[in-house]
Parts: C-alpha cells; sequence; structure tokens
C-alpha cells in the first residue's frame, strides 16, 4: 500500500514567519485554513482550505458534509416564501455551491471560465484579485436570473467582499431581488469590508446576510506584497514531483458504455434543476460500481478538473460509501486541478508540498495547470475525471495532465463522462 502523508490541519506557520501573515478568528477556523504563497503580484498569501477539495486530498464524505452545514446555514436565514436559486463562483466553488443547493433542495448556477465561441453570457462580473479576472454566467435558461426570489451566493472564502459586491450589482443591474445570502467556507473581512457590503446593501435597496462556518480575518503588514514578491523571488521552483523516468499503467473507463445510464448534467455551468438532480442521483450508482470493478484495493485518489469539482466529488463519495460497506478500509480521498499558481515548498507547515503541471487541455487558453499535494507514490490509484470538452489530445499527449498524473501512482484511471444532456 502506498504511503499516506497527510497535510497538518494547520500548515500555515511557514508563511506567517517569513510574512508575518496572521490568521486569526473563532476556535475552529484553523481546522478551515492553512497558509501558502501566491505567485501572484496582486496578493501574497493564499489561504488554502483542508476540506473544500481543490488544493490539498480531503475525505470527500468530510467535504460533502461540511458543504451542506453551511447550507443548513444558509437556509435558517431564508424566509421559505420563494425558491431561491444559488450562484457559485468558479472555480474553486463550484462543487461547494452545488453541494449547498443541494442542501437548500434549489436550482444551481456556476460562474464559469469557459465561454466557447458562439455562446453569450448573460451576465459578467470580475474578480480583480485573481490570477484570470473574468467570471461569465452561461445558464441554458437566462430567465433563471429574473424570478425575484433570493440569491445564495457561495464562495470558498470572503477577503474583503469586492467579488460579491461587483455580482450582486452586475444582478441588480439586470433584475431586483430582494434578498441575497452569502455562504462561505471562511468570512475573513476586515471591519471596513463589513462595513462596505453593508453600504452597497442600502444603497441598493437589498437584504445582504453573510453566513460561514469561520469567522476571522487576515492580519497583513503594510508592505506585504513588496515582501511576498521578494519571497517569491527568493524561492527556487519546485520541481514536479512527476518523475520523467516512472510511468504507472493508464486504463480508460468511458462512462458513456455503462448501459442503462440516460445523459446527465455534470454541473451547473449551464443550470442544474431538480429533475437534473434526480438523474444524476440515479447514475451514479451504475457509475460507480463500474469505477469500484475496475480498480484493487489500496488508496484511491480521485482528481476533478478544474471547474468540475461537484460530480467527480460525489464519484468519491459514493466510492467511499461503496468500500466502507464492504468493510474495506482504503482510504479515498478527493482534491482537483487548479489554474493558481502556488509557491511550493516541501516544509512543515506549510500547506502546498508538492505540484505537477501540465497545459490546459480543454481548449479555454494556453495558461498552465496545477495539482497540488499528490506526491509521487502517495496513493496506489489516481482516478482523473474528464468531461468531453477536457478529453482531448492534448489531455494525452507528452506533458499533458494524463501523462504527467500517470507519473506520480502505479495506476491511473481515465474516467471520461458522456456528453451532457442539455
Amino acid at each position: 500500500m502506498a504511503e499516506s502523508t497527510e497535510v497538518d490541519v494547520w500548515p500555515g506557520e511557514w508563511v506567517t514567519a517569513r510574512l508575518d501573515v496572521e490568521l486569526v478568528g473563532d476556535a475552529g477556523l484553523r481546522d478551515l485554513a492553512g497558509l501558502a504563497v501566491r505567485r501572484n503580484p496582486k496578493r501574497a498569501h493564499l489561504v488554502v482550505s483542508p476540506v473544500l477539495g481543490k488544493h490539498v486530498p480531503v475525505e470527500p464524505r468530510l467535504a460533502r458534509a461540511r458543504a451542506e452545514e453551511l447550507g443548513e446555514r444558509a437556509a435558517a436565514l431564508l424566509d421559505g416564501r420563494a425558491e431561491p436559486l444559488v450562484l457559485g463562483y468558479c472555480e474553486t466553488a463550484t462543487g461547494l455551491g452545488h453541494c449547498v443547493a443541494d442542501a437548500l433542495g434549489a436550482p444551481y448556477l456556476h460562474s464559469t471560465r469557459r465561454c466557447p465561441p458562439g455562446r453569450a453570457s448573460v451576465l459578467d462580473f470580475e474578480e480583480k484579485h485573481s490570477h484570470a479576472t473574468s467570471h461569465y454566467l452561461l445558464p441554458d435558461d437566462p430567465g433563471v436570473l429574473d424570478q425575484g426570489g433570493p440569491i445564495v451566493l457561495v464562495d470558498d472564502e470572503m477577503t474583503t467582499g469586492a467579488t460579491v459586491i461587483n455580482t450582486i450589482r452586475a444582478i441588480e443591474e439586470r433584475s431586483h431581488h430582494e434578498q441575497y445570502v452569502v455562504a462561505a467556507l471562511l468570512d475573513l473581512r476586515p471591519a471596513a469590508a463589513v462595513a462596505e457590503l453593508d453600504a452597497c446593501a442600502a444603497e441598493l435597496g437589498v437584504r445582504i446576510d453573510v453566513v460561514s462556518l469561520g469567522r476571522g480575518e487576515v492580519l497583513v503588514p503594510a508592505d506585504v506584497l513588496v515582501r511576498g514578491s521578494e519571497l517569491v523571488a527568493s524561492l527556487p521552483l519546485a520541481p514536479d514531483s512527476a518523475p520523467a523516468d516512472r510511468r504507472g499503467r493508464v486504463r480508460r473507463l468511458d462512462l458513456s458504455e455503462v448501459p442503462g445510464v440516460p445523459p446527465v448534467r455534470h454541473g451547473g455551468r449551464h443550470g442544474f434543476g431538480m429533475r437534473d438532480r434526480v438523474a444524476l442521483d440515479a447514475a451514479l450508482g451504475p457509475w460507480v460500481t463500474a469505477l469500484a470493478a475496475l480498480l484493487g484495493p489500496g488508496t484511491v485518489q480521485v482528481v476533478g478538473t478544474e471547474e468540475l469539482m461537484y460530480l467527480p466529488l460525489r464519484l468519491a463519495c459514493g466510492l467511499a460509501e461503496e468500500r466502507a460497506a464492504e468493510g474495506e478500509d482504503d482510504r479515498v480521498t478527493f482534491s482537483s486541478t487548479t489554474r493558481s499558481p502556488i509557491a511550493v515548498v516541501d516544509e512543515p507547515g506549510y500547506a502546498v508540498r508538492s505540484v505537477v503541471r501540465f497545459p490546459g487541455h480543454d481548449g479555454t487558453d494556453d495558461a498552465p495547470r496545477f495539482a497540488y499535494n499528490l506526491g509521487t507514490g502517495r496513493f496506489d490509484h489516481l482516478v482523473v475525471v474528464l468531461d468531453p470538452d477536457g478529453d482531448t489530445p492534448d489531455a494525452a499527449a507528452p506533458g499533458g495532465v494524463v501523462d504527467v498524473l500517470s507519473r506520480v501512482t502505479d495506476d491511473l484511471v481515465v474516467l471520461v463522462l458522456p456528453a451532457e444532456a442539455r
């Protein structure tokens, strides 16, 4: 069995010691967040969640449970008179938002950076501090934004609230909604940012409530951007944890070949309603059974790809539940690839210890992509989940995501989703 090396719950000491960046807050905050250093001149630090399933492999049922807990807290703020619409932010919170929508039994839509030719966005907004700033909303039914009921905005963290304000202003220019609920794993806003959101609500004549699982603040020195740039410049570029002379076997599982499963929606990029939820729930059983039949004993890491987080998370949950029911204790974990460039430091007290790099493979752009904290030999099996747009020659080419991930495990399963229902 592969060695299991865990990232500590609070791997933030390394950043605090070097940048004087400190995370302070309520008692449970450090169970929800660590710290890393961004390779981004707009912001020096990155809050890394051990329960989100993006940068740190997480037990999938834990990730889903914490997301549903957030949904329950959001539900307590809604009066139930009108059905809410849940909006998640790409790429990090697409799966989180979908789980919140599940908890609310509500329709779901997430923003996207994948805007194909010929497809017009019904609403754009900006995330100024991000490495990729533009968000698009591409619902098949543009009227989903115009129902007038509450809107629940879901993100992994609120640091300034600027993205939320930009979103609410853009929505209000289109149609009025009396209530917005912002649901985040972490609310890290300083007092000035809290006041700014309150002022926005008063100006627009709307109610904005904020709910989170952890409340605190990131304390940073005034010169943190300069210090962060100097620190990044001083760090050697971490080598890929995928050795060039290592290759595990690569197997392919095309879920379109699983019998008896009609087309379903993969997630909320174009909208996801109750009928979609029922259909996907029905499909997951046969898909998990097919995946489980392909895997032998040993640890399994399921890898989502960028915005494609929810369905891989559900597959990982199903696999973990099936193994538990059979009395197997081999661990199943989940995380996702990302566009986020992070400084990698293989030292205790730091949240991001290893990286593999590869080019984009879904035709969106040629920006580099990353998968963190996988580590050579850490998992007996890796399962990377691709949708049809991501299952391209670039994905399978030398140096592509499939090739790179095959170098950190003895067994890579490329799980390809069927064409999405429309």
